[in-house]
């Protein structure tokens, strides 16, 4: 004599049932599991093409530019991901430039690691809707970045705003712009480059709108 619901026909299609039932869920969780990790890379991508977001462009360097006589000043912001043991932060506070004149900033990456970590630098700027006309030549957010255990390197970045700006009426308040970094752990860190690239001894000619210059002319340290 059998009890009830300890035949195993039943049983097979209670099993059957609820496969049914969870395995969509699964597929779906997997599917919002693949959206989330591609999701913010994604969106970075478009950012940087568009400008949407407050992200910045990218400039030849052999882009020449008219200068303008309109003036804007800049402020830099760093931060690091909390689980990140680098320090990081601007040689300059800020700096004031004219439109379309071209100037290059150093920023400073230490390491407090006792192991080598690939790090890479998101950036934006805010107010938002001026991030399409800040560009950038050259910069350590363009690529992953490899700093060793205890390892300090000056970093610079190149950059100008673009001399449209004064033709968007809806930037006309705007006299002060933030560009943002924030560095994190790298979770792609193949064909990651050495930071101590960037550290070379300037040259005779350096571009004044180093720190030594800026500090020279009056500019915030």
């Amino acid at each position: 004599m059998t009890t009830p619901g300890s035949d195993p026909t039943d049983a097979a299609r209670r099993r059957r049932r609820t496969l049914r039932t969870v395995m969509p869920l699964v597929g779906i969780l997997a599917m919002m599991g693949v959206l989330m990790y591609y999701a913010v890379p994604l969106y970075n991508m478009f950012c940087r093409v568009t400008g949407i977001g407050g992200t910045t462009q990218r400039a030849a360097v052999t882009e020449q530019i008219q200068e303008s006589d309109r003036q804007i000043t800049v402020r830099f912001s760093t931060q690091v991901q909390p689980d990140l043991p680098w320090r990081f932060e601007p040689e300059q506070r800020q700096i004031t430039m004219n439109l379309g004149e071209r100037r290059t900033v150093f920023f400073r990456a230490e390491s407090e690691a006792e192991r080598e970590i690939v790090g890479h630098a998101a950036y934006n700027v805010t107010p938002l809707k001026v991030g399409s006309y800040v560009n950038k030549i050259e910069c350590f957010c363009f690529t992953e970045e490899r700093l060793g255990p205890g390892e300090s390197v000056r970093m610079p970045v190149q950059l100008f705003v673009d001399p449209q700006l004064a033709r968007d009426a809806s930037t006309d308040e705007v006299t002060q712009i933030t560009l943002s970094y924030t560095f994190f752990e790298s979770t792609n860190p193949d064909g990651a480059k050495d930071l101590k690239r960037l550290d070379e001894p300037k040259e005779e000619g350096e571009d004044p709108g180093s720190s030594e210059a800026a500090a020279a002319s009056g500019d915030e340290v």
